[in-house]
Order: structure tokens, then C-alpha cells, then sequence
């Protein structure tokens, strides 16, 4: 059985200003992010982490670099670009509200109906784009780490997508089990190398030892 531990970056300045930050976009992680990585670690310190893969955008490199050097044998860590976050296009940096106002169909369906989502308009990557260049990479570190434990750093948005994808969840619904928090943990395992998989937690936040925030989730 390989399990894979699903952990969303560090809270970042846009994350806490409710803007679209994507793959072509990035803010520095707020300081209290790094008590929350630490945090994280320490919760896992036990698991025998084979290996860590990361999205190379700095949030998620960093959440990955800090939480590595504090596990169990501190396991090498590779950085995959097809981890990273949505491409967003116009809407990059754009506060929630704005792009509400000025893309409402794009803010709409992003959010709630990822089936009807057409990034024409804004020029980003659809559902179906992101999950199409995740699924290569899970499959790759599952078959490269059989019978295994591998932590993945990435992005709520395309982690949202890409997890619920692997669950079998059609295109409509992937939204329907709500948004990832940051620095939270969402496990998969799968005993069969990755022709299914099985939700073991989702959005897991136990160890922050504090209330959620909305502007936690995406």
C-alpha cells in the first residue's frame, strides 16, 4: 500500500487579501505560516517518508524545503513544475470581489461549477487542463515509491482538482467536498499502484491547533 499525504502551502500576504494567486503569480508566506509548518512536521515526525515532491513556485517550494528538513530521516525532495497552481491569467493578484464584478461568469464557475469553467476569457488552464498534467506525475511517484509514504507539496486549486480527479469524482462534482485549508493534509492510499485510490483524510488541519479562517480555504 502506497500512501500519498496531500499538503497544501503555507499561508501566504495574497492567500490573507483574498486574491487569485496562481501559477503565474506568487506573495511572500506570513510569518506565522512557518509556526504552522512546523506544526505540521511535528505531527508527522514518525512517518517514514520515502521521498517529498513539491511544485518549484516559491510558497510551495519553501512549505516543502521547511517541513522536509524536520521529518524522519529528512528524505530527499524533488520539484515537479506539473504540480503547480492553476494558470489564472488576467485574473493573477486580482482580489475575490473585483473579478466578481468584472469575470462573473469565470468567478462563478471556478468556484462552484468546474465543468462550465472557460478560461478563454482570462487566458489560465481549465479543470480538465490541470488535472491532465498532474495525473502523470501522481502516477510517476506512485510507481516510484511502491509500498511507500511520500509527502506532495502543491496548491488548494490544483490539489483540490487533482485529488478529487484521482477519487473518481466526474467534473461537476469536484468541488463538492469543499475547499483545502493552508497547511493542511489530505491522505490517499492505494494498494493496487494507482488504478484507484482510496480517501484516507481530507483536509486535515487538527495539528494547527486554531480555528480556520476563509481565508484559509480555496
Amino acid at each position: 500500500m502506497t500512501q500519498l499525504y496531500f499538503v497544501r502551502h503555507g499561508k501566504t500576504q495574497w492567500n490573507l487579501e483574498s486574491r487569485y494567486q496562481g501559477a503565474g503569480g506568487d506573495s511572500p508566506l506570513l510569518k506565522e505560516s512557518y509556526d504552522e509548518m512546523n506544526l505540521l512536521a511535528k505531527h508527522f515526525s514518525k512517518v517514514p517518508f520515502a521521498h517529498v515532491y513539491a511544485s518549484p513556485i516559491k510558497r510551495a517550494r519553501i512549505t516543502a524545503r521547511v517541513i522536509t528538513e524536520q521529518l524522519r530521516g529528512k528524505p530527499g525532495l524533488s520539484l515537479l513544475s506539473r504540480l503547480e497552481e492553476f494558470h489564472l491569467g488576467k485574473m493573477e493578484g486580482m482580489k475575490f470581489d473585483v473579478v466578481k464584478e468584472k469575470y462573473p461568469a469565470e468567478f462563478e464557475n471556478f468556484r462552484n461549477h468546474p465543468d462550465l469553467y472557460d478560461p478563454t476569457e482570462i487566458g489560465g488552464e481549465s479543470f480538465s487542463d490541470v488535472i491532465n498534467r498532474m495525473t502523470p506525475a501522481i502516477q510517476m511517484i506512485v510507481r516510484n515509491n511502491p509500498g511507500k509514504d511520500v509527502l506532495i507539496v502543491s496548491h488548494g486549486a490544483a490539489l483540490n482538482a487533482e485529488i478529487n480527479s484521482l477519487l473518481g469524482t466526474s467534473l461537476p462534482d469536484l468541488r463538492k467536498r469543499g475547499g483545502l485549508a493552508n497547511t493542511s493534509t489530505t491522505i490517499l492510499q492505494t494498494k493496487d499502484n494507482g488504478r484507484t485510490y482510496q480517501l484516507v483524510k481530507w483536509n486535515d488541519t487538527s495539528y494547527l491547533n486554531r480555528p480556520i479562517d476563509p481565508t484559509d480555504v480555496v
